[in-house]
């Protein structure tokens, strides 16, 4: 396959705080703070340049699928089901608000979790295997 979109390169948030939402990220989620002004703040994170842009009142990146069910717009992967145990705990001892780890139906479990502004992320127990062969897991 001769792709042309090599990878993602950004992922855009909206908050309604660039400061909460910053300290949020950085704190819960170990983020490294890359730049900041009053409108924006631009994260690393997961491989990835987050951008968490200030927004108006009731907006997130979520959406709602066919059966009227909130829906996450973005997963994050971890090495196995023990680090997804592990991970879901620290969630959790953080206060972050999560889901049940659960089965879907697929290979590996999942979580959902969400950041101050209600934007709802999934985590799953499954790293990609491109990824896992280009940076050594296993």
């Amino acid at each position: 396959m001769n792709e042309k979109l090599l990878r993602v390169g950004t992922t855009y948030i909206p908050v309604l705080s660039v400061e909460l939402s910053t300290e949020w990220y950085l704190n819960k989620l170990g983020a490294e703070l890359c730049y900041q002004d009053k409108n924006k703040t631009i994260l690393t994170f997961a491989n990835q340049s987050i951008f968490l842009v200030k927004s108006k009142e009731n907006q997130s990146s979520n959406f709602f699928d066919i059966s009227g069910n909130e829906h996450f717009s973005l997963t994050f992967e971890v090495n196995g089901l023990n680090a997804l145990e592990t991970i879901h705990q620290e969630f959790k001892e953080k206060q972050i608000r999560v889901g049940e780890i659960e089965e879907r139906g697929h290979a590996g479990k999942n979580f959902v979790f969400f950041d101050l502004n209600g934007n709802k992320f999934d985590v799953w127990s499954e790293l990609s295997p491109d990824f896992k062969e280009k940076y050594q897991y296993k």
